[in-house]
């Protein structure tokens, strides 16, 4: 067999805590990435993914972090002993990487097409004029609609997922050998994803490239990776191949992973729940310029209608840019908008200023990325508090014993409240956000993607959390999310969108039962596991208890190993779960 194109040996990655001592997180890890094959590494938020990543390019702090053991081989080649002259030839041109926070690795003050033709003169020497195509023609492969008016844009005018996208076409311009992708559908919707992944497919064939992905997402792993490397606390503690890992994993971690996709219903609903919530006919428009002197009005939403009862959650799904959180700054007035919205049957649709500010406590929200939304210069008890400093006239020691009591419910240990953000994983400062907003005890609760970034076991914790506060507290959820399955286990009403309109709306049971647009057709299809009415799974639990007490013959190992195609997973996961 041919020498692997990467290959990580015995590595353990430290840091510098100190002028003596080092506190190492990661350990004697290896795996190897031949020429055309994909190693997934998986595992929990903090478990070393992203940091053994940036050790193959060498992007971690040459002053904070050291190597105690092992090497890292590009072409037989050392990285780790590589003078900056050698690293410079290697990243960009042969090792491309997708970073994981699109909002933070793309330039705030450059458009579009200035970040993107700096990667091509820099990289393949070509000048603006032929570069353009060039753009264009990725821009349209990654799934950017309208690819050109997209060009004078910056980053903060893009949706999360337009971002994501815009970071993958940067990477993929250079016709990298190896393309490092960390986490690179995180904020994408489950129909972009599949454009997503058949683009990589289709890449790696036409380029010989290989390719190295991270990700929590497992439905993804199993589409896309040959191989699949599981991480825990700085270790690999099983690394197989990909059927191998799905069908018969071997170690605990392995299997809990596997077993932590959401589950459930929602929460019952009030015995009594009036209407917290009533949108009619609101719509949301932006000035966007065509030029230097003309501009015109772009529909972002139009005429959008949905009521959210009291204790109810209402789910609102729909692809990248279809308005979804364009809805949520809307109800909460923070972007200007048409049409009427009803709190508590107040009209708070022209309300401004101190006539606004009751309502506000009532209405909270959790925004997408916590990272981005928590201020890294306050430490834990300033974000919690701060809502308190404008809305209730708490001594100094009452806001303390409140900020104390929000995070024991939300599952954070009060002796924290003196760290920073940056001091925390991805689910804690989740959690952070959570209590931030439910300190003022508000009514409804915006939740914008709140566990997109998060993996599999702590959006399951996250999402357990949340039903069980919503439970106790009698919250009402306007619930916004691609991810069809926490849908499903989290809403009582869904509201399907595309291109800023709503085009089916009803019960839970109605959408994923029997959808009557084809649009809520297809974006059900790419469900890996479709939810099953209650006789069915019952039926199906059966089967699983039988498949576990099974012994498994020597064909059965034989059937594992054959391609994909042949391979039914739904039913082969199913009969796996215990």
């Amino acid at each position: 067999m041919s020498s692997p194109l990467l290959s990580v040996q015995d590595l353990s990655i430290a840091f510098k805590c100190s002028a003596q001592k080092i506190s190492q997180v990661v350990s004697n890890i290896s795996f190897d990435i031949h020429e055309q094959e994909t190693l997934a590494l998986v595992g929990e938020s903090g478990s070393g993914k992203s940091v053994t990543a940036l050790s193959i390019l060498r992007l971690l702090r040459k002053e904070q972090v050291v190597y105690p053991t092992g090497d890292i081989w590009f072409e037989e080649k050392s990285l780790l002993h590589a003078s900056d002259k050698q690293l410079c030839k290697v990243r960009g041109n042969q090792i491309s990487m997708i970073f994981q926070e699109p909002m933070v690795s793309l330039n705030p003050l450059h458009t579009v097409e200035k970040q993107l033709y700096e990667v091509l003169a820099l990289h393949r020497g070509m000048r603006r004029n032929v570069a353009r195509s060039e753009i264009l023609q990725y821009l349209d492969r990654v799934g950017i609609k309208e690819p050109k008016s997209k060009l004078s844009a910056y980053p903060h005018q893009l949706s999360g997922g337009e971002r994501q996208r815009v970071m993958i076409a940067m990477a993929i311009l250079t016709h990298p050998k190896l393309l490092i992708a960390d986490e690179p559908t995180t904020a994408l919707d489950v129909s972009v994803q599949a454009q997503i992944i058949q683009l990589l497919k289709e890449l790696k064939r036409e380029l010989n490239m290989s390719m190295l992905f991270i990700s929590h997402n497992l439905n993804i792993v199993k589409k896309l990776a040959d191989k699949v490397a599981v991480m825990q606390q700085g270790k690999i503690v099983e690394y197989n191949n990909k059927q191998r890992i799905f069908l018969r994993p071997e170690h605990e971690y392995t299997q809990t992973l596997l077993n932590s996709e959401p589950g459930g219903n929602p929460v019952p609903l009030p015995n009594t729940s009036g209407i917290l919530l009533n949108v009619n006919h609101l719509g949301v428009e932006v000035v966007a310029k065509k030029g230097l002197f003309s501009s015109h009005k772009k529909v972002i939403v139009n005429n959008i209608g949905f009521a959210v009862h009291q204790g109810e959650t209402v789910g609102i799904v729909g692809e990248s840019g279809s308005g979804k959180s364009t809805i949520a700054l809307a109800v909460l007035r923070l972007v200007k908008s048409q049409g009427d919205i009803v709190f508590d049957s107040y009209p708070i649709q022209n309300l401004t200023g101190k006539k606004l500010l009751p309502f506000r406590s009532r209405m909270q929200v959790v925004f997408q990325d916590p990272f981005s939304s928590l201020n890294p210069r306050f430490n834990v008890e300033q974000i919690i508090s701060e809502g308190l400093m404008t809305h209730k006239k708490f001594s100094k020691a009452r806001r303390e014993q409140e900020v104390i009591n929000i995070m024991h419910e939300v599952g954070l240990a009060p002796d924290m409240r003196y760290r920073y953000p940056t001091e925390f994983s991805g689910g804690q400062r989740q959690r952070i956000a959570i209590a931030r907003a439910l300190i003022l005890q508000p009514e409804l609760l915006i939740l914008d993607e709140p566990t997109s970034s998060l993996d599999h076991t702590t959006q399951k914790q996250i999402i357990n959390l949340l039903k069980s506060l919503q439970e106790k507290h009698k919250l009402s959820y306007l619930f916004i999310s691609h991810d069809l399955a926490l849908v499903y286990s989290m809403c009582h009403q869904v509201v399907v969108m595309k291109e800023g309109n709503i085009i089916e709306q009803g019960s839970r049971e109605k959408i994923f039962y029997s959808p009557e647009h084809e649009y809520t057709k297809a974006l059900l299809s790419f469900l890996d596991k479709p939810p099953r009415k209650a006789n069915k799974t019952l039926i199906h639990a059966d089967k699983a208890e039988k498949f576990v007490h099974k012994d498994h013959t020597q064909q059965d190992q034989q059937q594992a190993k054959k391609d994909d195609s042949k391979i039914n997973w739904n039913d082969a996961l199913l009969m796996r779960k215990k």
